[in-house]
């Protein structure tokens, strides 16, 4: 009674696949995902934002603030943006200053590899080649010594002429340390080449 008659069709439960293919076993790519919509990108902001719940989490919210922080601090000292300076770097007439040591050449930046040269010949073992490599020192902390002097009256007189209403007090032991550096190791970093004319007006 309930059997099925031999002229009833059997229901084809295989693939629907193009015939003569083999079965397939593709998974669904999970590349090439859509792009989030804006509401999206919005929740996933708000709950980013979201206060944290309990200590551990309020700690490590307060360590990435700091971090984040201190990362915008140095990236604007080092590009010399105003508000991340510090009180000895502040101003028109400081940052003149930094400007006019930048674009000069300085004796000391030769310092260092007058050092190793004279270091080499005096462990040489020849008693006339370490009196050369000391007197060659010598005239090179003598050309430093005028070369601060030289920065110091041309600094000055510049000053005069372009801020002669400002206070002119502590830029010679500006100039001065910030000439004794490195260029690489300066801070600010050096905004000028050497030889680059100045603007005329700092404020």
């Amino acid at each position: 009674m309930f059997r099925r008659s031999k002229s009833e069709p059997v229901p084809d439960t295989t693939s629907s696949a193009v015939p003569g293919a083999g079965p397939t076993n593709e998974r669904p790519s999970t590349k090439g995902r859509p792009t989030p919509t804006r509401k999206e990108a919005e929740a996933m902001a708000r709950a980013r934002a979201k206060p944290p719940r309990t200590r551990r989490e309020m700690a490590q919210a307060q360590r990435s603030a700091r971090g984040e922080s201190t990362a915008r601090v140095k990236a604007g000292m080092k590009a010399g943006e105003e508000r991340y300076l510090m009180a000895r770097d502040k101003g028109p007439v400081r940052r003149f200053t930094r400007d006019f040591v930048d674009a000069r050449f300085s004796f000391v930046e030769l310092m260092i590899p007058i050092l190793l040269v004279t270091m080499v010949l005096s462990y040489s073992g020849n008693a006339g080649l370490a009196s050369f490599g000391s007197s060659v020192l010598l005239l090179a902390m003598l050309l430093v010594v005028m070369d601060m002097v030289l920065l110091r009256f041309r600094l000055r007189r510049e000053l005069v002429a372009r801020f002669p209403d400002d206070s002119h007090k502590g830029t010679t032991y500006y100039a001065i340390t910030r000439a004794m550096q490195m260029r690489f190791m300066r801070l600010p970093k050096t905004q000028v080449k050497i030889g680059q004319s100045l603007p005329e007006h700092y404020r």
